[in-house]
């Protein structure tokens, strides 16, 4: 545990060093956020965040190069796939944030980043359906390659308020890692460390790091390069663990539950950014319009438009994205009901705070005057 905290901190203050060296270079190349009709900023914020959270990942995995018991998971292919790949994504979102391309090259660039990955082993070998299904090599590339733009475009799409993206990768990333690091106990031998381990504790200090120039009110936005890059490095954690699970085996808890974390906590983890996804496709291509044509009715702009503030819109979607993640996790490894009363409670409360919470502030502003 020791080794995976040096990696988030160093991750993290490399990411928050170099942040402001992205903004110059933002604003050097002309990688500016205008204000336009779907934005809630008000002046326009440079981008390209993700040439930092780059940095702060290639700061982790060359510590762990030289640290005694991390450095084995460079005894294989997969953590190159892994860097290589975040290196492409990241310059395509950066091509993006300098010159906006066209939906169809930014596609393509993430398809080569997928595959680039997959070339270096990063890739499903099996599916922890039913045992261990074994499908078809092409099938399980076609699977890897899939995981991986649902994911990056998921965090693109969230991406709309001061500080979320960062924010709720970094839960994903927590509840990810706690899930990975125990599950690591269960393997014969032992060994809790792991591509999928490492990738997400390096990530979460990634996100600690950026997060401070991107909370409410933002100096620099992660643009396409820092979103596609936190969903491309969640994927490949995802397809890390999913490829090497043992379905035999006991990890304590709701034991018959846990079995299938490897297929339900990458669903949960990412639940936010995936139902904002869904429901943006869905509406546009119902309205006759273009899936990737952008509108104003993310899950962010509703929870502005019901009253709440900025920053009270960001955390409210931090703590609904914690209730999943976390609540899938504890679901594995607490037996009995503890945990669905935990997370019945839990959404309740979040419940009452999204509806009501700006009611009972304007209430007590108005009765204070």
């Amino acid at each position: 545990m020791r080794e995976y905290l040096l990696v988030c901190v160093l991750a993290a203050a490399v990411t928050y060093a170099l942040t402001p060296l992205a903004r110059y270079t933002a604003i050097r190349v002309g990688a500016i956020t205008a204000v336009r009709a779907r934005d809630v900023h008000a002046t326009p914020i440079p981008r390209l965040g993700g040439l930092a959270i780059l940095a702060g990942f290639w700061a982790a995995c060359g510590l762990a190069y030289r640290l005694p018991h991390l450095s084995q998971i460079y005894s294989g292919p997969e953590i190159r796939g892994v860097l290589i790949g975040a290196t492409l994504i990241t310059a395509v979102g950066a091509l993006d944030d300098i010159r906006e391309l066209d939906w169809l090259t930014k596609l393509a660039g993430q398809v080569i980043a997928a595959g680039a990955m997959a070339f270096f082993g990063v890739q499903l070998l099996s599916v922890p359906l039913f045992g261990v299904t074994v499908l078809p090599g092409p099938v399980l590339m076609a699977l890897t390659i899939g995981i991986v733009l649902v994911a990056t475009n998921a965090v693109n799409f969230i991406d709309g308020l001061d500080g979320l993206a960062a924010g709720i990768v970094a839960i994903a990333s927590l509840a990810f890692f706690l899930y990975a690091y125990q599950l690591s106990y269960t393997y014969n031998p032992p060994n809790v460390f792991s591509t999928a381990t490492f990738v997400t504790a390096a990530l979460l200090g990634c996100c600690i790091g950026f997060l401070p120039h991107n909370f409410n009110p933002a100096r620099l936005f992660m643009g396409d390069s820092g979103a596609l890059l936190l969903g491309q490095l969640l994927a490949a954690a995802t397809v890390s663990m999913v490829g090497s699970v043992d379905p035999t085996a006991e990890v304590g808890g709701n034991a018959q539950v846990a079995l299938f974390l490897p297929i339900v906590l990458p669903l949960a983890v990412m639940s936010l950014p995936l139902l904002d996804m869904t429901l943006a496709v869905v509406r546009r291509t119902r309205a006759g319009m273009r899936p990737w044509h952008p509108d104003t009715q993310h899950l962010q702009h509703r929870m502005l438009q019901i009253g709440h503030s900025h920053r009270g819109a960001v955390l409210l979607l931090y703590l609904w994205a914690a209730i999943v993640a976390f609540g899938a996790v504890s679901y594995a490894f607490v037996d009995g009901v503890w945990p669905l009363v935990a997370i019945s409670a839990a959404t309740i409360g979040a419940l009452w705070l999204t509806r009501y919470l700006p009611r009972w502030l304007d209430g007590r502003t108005r009765s204070r005057g």
